[in-house]
């Protein structure tokens, strides 16, 4: 684990954006994030943004019984945990050598699309090869109208 590695759960409590850090060990679990989620009531669904090191985020949203899951870059499965079981949960297969030297996201990228972030806005995002994981959350967080509490509950980290 890394110091960059974080999981932040974002929920709506009365009308309110309201965003909280998750035990760093579901950095690497995928089902222990997905758990963690599902115990936060919402009116209007439960998102999960988690940044691993320097490589990639992974988008989780929980809206009933459904479960929306985004990973910003799929070659990031070669060699972190997290990042594989997301895969493994999609039923896609990890990348061979040769499928390794294009950075795609791979997922829902519909995730946030009735919150204001359609797919080929949250596609540039995730490919600008210029922001770090963190900073490719922060600004989704703008977009989606969580920036503050979101950076809030960053700050708790430092």
């Amino acid at each position: 684990m890394d110091a960059t590695d974080f999981a932040v759960v974002v929920y709506r409590e009365d009308d309110r954006w309201e965003a909280e850090i998750l035990p760093v060990a579901l950095t690497g679990d995928l089902t222990g994030l997905i758990h963690a989620l599902r115990q936060q009531p919402s009116l209007g669904g439960t998102i999960g943004l988690v940044s691993v090191g320097d490589d990639f985020f992974v988008g989780i949203r929980l809206l009933g019984d459904e479960v929306m899951v985004f990973l910003s870059d799929v070659t990031a499965s070669v060699d972190w945990p997290l990042a594989g079981q997301v895969l493994d949960y999609l039923d896609i297969p990890i990348p061979e050598d040769e499928e390794l030297d294009q950075v795609l996201p791979v997922g829902d990228m519909s995730i946030f699309t009735d919150l204001g972030l359609d797919e080929m806005e949250l596609g540039a995002i995730s490919g600008d090869l210029e922001l770090y994981p963190d900073e490719m959350l922060l600004s989704i967080a703008g977009r989606l109208g969580f920036a503050q509490p979101f950076e809030r509950a960053l700050d708790t980290l430092s």
